[in-house]
């Protein structure tokens, strides 16, 4: 990406109704194209083999977690069956699913034994369709035990195998590194999403983030592919945010995806109550948004 930030000189309104070649009645949404309504989803027929997709940026603080909760709540509402897989140390995917991290199997013990049976790790949640492979700070020692082992950055698409059959779709909350477990992640993956949140600094890191995925992709998994590149944490009262939406959409064209994720203190209030923002708050202009990312993703073929 060349040029500066401070280059931009014209900048989208927030969604208005406006003039465009050809859409002279169209409404524009914040990535400046003609907005889409994407059709509800038809009932599968079937389930599974999952589609295994990775919510991946080395810059913390993004909407990974975040996006995986509600994006999996929202396509589990659509009738997908859906496996997050928690894969930060940190452990908030699972917090923020409500379920238990301590005294139970998680992705670290699986990771570091292959005798272990995933599905003992699976726990349901509060949302029908929706499960959890939680994690815990023990995972932070993963990347330690796991150096020495052979063909190491397979080892997590091993385990997803064995439960992949069960499942439409796997979401993976990858940490904000770009180590071992990360690469372990995109190389079990058949996509990735990346969560952007409109800021100038999170920007910056999506070209190398882009290129690992191209390593990944040239050395270790050839079918994996950018399913797109979703913009979070969004305000379109901000000519700041404004702007730095419009740069990715210059810079990445289709790969940015129509959804866009507005900032909203409801998130950390569903995030404490330990449910997606679908069940929290269903009529809330967030759980809107991240059930129309999941048609989008379903329209776009990244999701069954």
């Amino acid at each position: 990406m060349t040029g500066r930030i401070e280059d931009i000189s014209v900048a989208r309104t927030k969604d208005d109704r406006t003039r465009l070649p050809g859409f002279e009645d169209a409404v524009v949404g914040p990535t400046g194209r003609a907005k889409q309504d994407f059709a509800e989803p038809a009932k599968l027929k079937s389930h599974g083999p999952a589609r295994i997709i990775s919510l991946c940026n080395q810059k913390g603080g993004v909407g990974k977690t975040t996006t995986t909760i509600n994006l999996g709540a929202a396509l589990a509402g659509y009738g997908r069956r859906v496996l997050a897989v928690d894969f930060d140390p940190q452990g908030a995917l699972s917090a923020g699913l409500g379920v238990p991290t301590h005294d139970v199997t998680t992705i670290y013990d699986l990771l570091l034994s292959r005798s272990k049976d995933p599905l003992e790790a699976i726990q349901h949640t509060g949302v029908e369709g929706l499960d959890v492979i939680p994690a815990n700070i023990d995972l932070s020692a993963a990347e330690v035990h796991l150096v020495n082992e052979v063909a190491r950055e397979q080892i997590l698409a091993g385990v997803l195998r064995k439960v992949s059959s069960e499942y439409d779709v796997i979401l993976i909350d990858c940490q904000p590194s770009l180590g071992i477990l990360t690469v372990n992640a995109l190389t079990a993956s058949h996509g990735v999403l990346i969560p952007l949140e409109c800021e100038f600094f999170a920007l910056r890191g999506v070209a190398l983030l882009i290129e690992t995925i191209e390593k990944v992709k040239d050395r270790l998994n050839p079918a994996i592919e950018l399913d797109g590149i979703l913009a979070t944490m969004y305000d379109s009262r901000t000519l700041h945010s404004r702007e730095v939406l419009e740069r990715v959409v210059d810079a990445f064209d289709e790969r940015v995806l129509e959804t866009v994720i507005t900032r909203t203190v409801k998130f950390p209030d569903a995030s404490v109550a330990g449910v997606p923002i679908t069940e929290f708050a269903p009529e809330h202009q967030a759980a809107k948004a991240y059930k129309a990312l999941a048609r989008e993703l379903i329209v776009r073929g990244a999701v069954a």
